[in-house]
């Protein structure tokens, strides 16, 4: 359901026109602090719970979610809506997501539901509706004028800049993220004292909007449906000897040791891990925790220091040939040293050389580039 919002401007006692703030109430805690911040702040806040795709075999918690929306936004006292973006989050992520899978690679949909709902389809709709921005409560900041910098959000346990790197200067113009300069507890401190009814709700976890879900069992089901089915496969060890079997090369992420068995195991061996796989031969290549540091690339060369990207976006200024910048390839990872190497194709490529190990850099994966707390941008792993 979506609703068209006609609002008139207002002015404050100051005389100056009060700012129209379209908040994505998600049900939870951090976006429910972060209207009563905008509200206390002064501007013009409306609450939108967004509605996306859900599957429809599985339990959904959406109505749940939306209720708790709506009691916010009534406890707030602001107007509140829901919107309906089914369409733009099934293409965007999902069929996305299932794609980059079926190639072999493991993308990360977090990420794109930033970037086509939340910051494009709402977005989208809340401009055309009179809203000078949209917020969300995203732990991640942005500071500074007419050029704009994102930066990490002061609780580093939280920090969601990682998943925020496909956005450019025309979108951090528009958003606001209210709760970025705060640790998790004083969020929940703020909670108990606007008297938020949700104040004691626990976080949520697991993909975007739908939540914790098992991705083998999903993928299994539109595998299934799609025609087409997982095919038994072979275990290879670095010297690519067969030593096991699995249930199908896209099922497994770099890193993964669970899933597959071991046939040919020996009282010395530790545990496995997938360190390489060949969707066209249906194999996974294992070895143990000190092989994953060096993942394994195409045409039998051992390298974790060169990474390439691409999809590249950059959200302030483009890193220079030889600048020294920090990346994380894996959200909450440590920030590891790098050097850029190689900046092409319209500045939509780039290589750079990691100054350590790191965990399996995965294809389809983020990385993220940094300098200091400002994010940098960020491309998808080659």
């Amino acid at each position: 359901m979506i609703r068209q919002i006609t609002h008139s401007k207002t002015r404050n006692p100051a005389g100056a026109f009060t700012k129209k703030v379209f908040v994505g109430l998600s049900g939870g805690v951090d976006s429910a602090v972060s209207a009563a911040l905008l509200i206390k702040a002064g501007y013009d806040v409306t609450g939108v719970y967004i509605k996306v795709w859900q599957p429809d075999w599985i339990h959904c918690t959406w109505k749940e979610e939306r209720r708790d929306a709506m009691r916010v936004a009534a406890h707030l006292n602001i107007p509140f809506v829901t919107l309906d973006l089914v369409n733009e989050y099934k293409r965007g992520v999902i069929d996305y997501m299932l794609a980059e899978y079926a190639a072999g690679r493991t993308p990360n949909p977090d990420v794109m539901c930033n970037r086509e709902v939340k910051f494009g389809g709402f977005w989208q709709w809340a401009h055309k509706n009179g809203a000078d921005f949209v917020a969300t409560g995203h732990y991640a900041r942005i500071s500074g004028g007419k050029i704009k910098r994102m930066l990490a959000g002061i609780d580093k346990n939280k920090d969601q800049s990682y998943f925020l790197w496909t956005l450019n200067q025309g979108d951090l113009k528009h958003i606001l993220f209210p709760v970025g300069h705060l640790e998790k507890p004083r969020v929940r401190t703020l909670a108990k004292k606007f008297g938020l009814p949700n104040a004691d709700k626990k976080d949520s976890q697991g993909l975007c909007f739908i939540g914790k879900i098992d991705i083998k069992e999903f993928l299994a089901h539109y595998i299934k449906n799609s025609g087409r089915a997982a095919k038994l496969g072979k275990v290879l060890d670095l010297a690519g000897e067969v030593i096991g079997k699995h249930p199908g090369a896209l099922f497994f992420t770099l890193g993964e040791r669970h899933g597959f068995t071991i046939t040919k195991k020996t009282t010395h061996d530790g545990r496995y891990y997938v360190v390489a796989k060949d969707m066209k031969k249906n194999t996974i290549t294992v070895g143990s925790a000190r092989d994953t540091g060096r993942l394994m690339i195409p045409g039998d060369r051992f390298a974790f220091s060169n990474v390439d990207i691409i999809n590249t976006n950059w959200t302030r200024i483009i890193s220079k040939i030889g600048s020294t910048v920090q990346v994380r390839t894996r959200y909450r990872q440590q920030l590891i040293g790098a050097t850029v190497l190689a900046i092409s194709g319209k500045n939509k490529r780039a290589r750079l050389k990691l100054e350590s190990s790191t965990d399996p850099i995965t294809p389809g994966q983020s990385l993220v580039i940094y300098k200091g707390e400002e994010c940098l941008g960020g491309g998808i792993i080659l």
